[in-house]
């Protein structure tokens, strides 16, 4: 996720402050990797240096000072261009995964155990999904439904490796 876009995206509704801007974000965006503060304010930095947000005001009211941002015209259109690319599609062609099931097989480990570990993992963290999906909103399922299709492409996977472990041994490990 582009960090930067998302706060472009986020001014595009009015100026705020780095404190709402963060706020923001974990409401809609990081409810499970919420950003750090400093992520935010070195990311306007950045965005303020190349011209995509101003500082829109400055106010102390007994405290620090507070920048207020808003979003500038190449801001605006940073963000547009943002949005009309599609996302690489991730092949998943440098699976760690994959990688262990070939390294128990070459050290002689037991593959089956570690895959079946593995299922059990996803199957565990499928049900935590589900239950957030059941008492999330309209975008906590949304999101839970795509952390759940690609568990259940893992799952697919998982299986279709213990099925063929044993060919997969003998080109691996000879």
């Amino acid at each position: 996720m582009s960090i930067g876009h998302t706060l472009l995206g986020l001014l595009e509704s009015g100026p705020r402050h780095g404190y709402d801007l963060k706020r923001t974000f974990d409401e809609k965006f990081g409810q499970d990797r919420p950003l750090h503060y400093g992520q935010v304010y070195s990311t306007m930095s950045r965005l303020l240096k190349n011209g995509l947000v101003e500082v829109d005001g400055v106010e102390s009211e007994g405290g620090p000072e507070r920048k207020r941002y808003a979003i500038t015209d190449a801001g605006v259109t940073d963000v547009s261009h943002w949005l009309a690319q599609p996302e690489k599609p991730e092949p998943y062609l440098q699976s760690t995964l994959y990688t262990k099931v070939v390294l128990a097989l070459l050290t002689g480990r037991s593959a089956a155990d570690l895959l079946d570990t593995q299922r059990s993992a996803h199957l565990r963290m499928m049900r935590v999904l589900t239950d957030r999906k059941r008492k999330g909103d309209l975008a906590d399922q949304l999101i839970c439904d795509h952390a759940l299709f690609h568990l259940e492409a893992d799952l697919r996977w998982l299986e279709l490796t213990s099925a063929r472990l044993d060919q997969l041994a003998k080109v691996v490990a000879p």
